[in-house]
């Protein structure tokens, strides 16, 4: 069994506030296994009240899982790389905005600057998708970081095809098997559930 104890995992959260919840149950699993979490939350996610979460009560939910304060500016999140504080970077929920802005190399949130620090390392980060462009615009950016050096994915599915033919959400509950795999420099298969 794969031990859990010393892996520091840095815990991103972007904006698809409908998926924080089984986001909060995955971080707390992976805290249960033994692993020290690091929250990073983008300013939309730390900071904007929506109808599943007051802002306020989703920072502090992460805090208590995590037992540390959220890192939500860019000053808190820039010394990731340079202190090597991570041996992962998870992002989930990874909204399309974010999927954009990290396959484009745009470092100007939290999780963004958090991911890029992070890869000066050449260390794994993983992506939870949660967008309802997955399979519009933001289908380049997918193949982009699935072609691209460190990026492993959570297997993902279609949430709603008749609805939403667009939108995919990951199988949060597979992160941690796909974060032991790319901890290995090993993709999960299959990605698509």
């Amino acid at each position: 069994m794969f031990d859990w104890k010393n892996v520091r995992v840095g815990c991103a959260m972007t904006g698809s506030f409908c998926t924080f919840r089984r986001a909060f149950e995955v971080w707390r699993t992976l805290k249960d296994l033994g692993a020290e979490l690091i929250p990073v939350m983008s300013c939309n996610a730390a900071a904007t009240d929506t109808r599943f979460y007051p802002a306020a009560e989703a920072v502090r939910t992460f805090e208590d899982i995590c037992g540390r304060p959220v890192i939500d500016t860019l000053a808190k999140a820039e010394p990731i790389g340079p202190k090597k504080l991570l041996d992962a970077l998870v992002i989930m929920p990874c909204t399309g905005n974010t999927l954009a802005k990290l396959a484009a190399g745009i470092a100007d949130t939290p999780v963004t600057l958090a991911a890029k620090s992070h890869l000066r390392n050449g260390r794994p980060v993983v992506i939870a998708v949660s967008t309802n462009d997955a399979l519009g615009q933001n289908a380049r950016n997918i193949g982009q970081l699935l072609a691209a050096k460190h990026f492993y994915f959570v297997p993902m599915r279609q949430d709603d095809s008749a609805e939403k033919p667009n939108s995919i959400v990951s199988v949060f509950e597979r992160m941690p098997d796909t974060l032991q795999n790319a901890l290995n420099g090993v993709q999960i298969q299959p990605i698509l559930a």
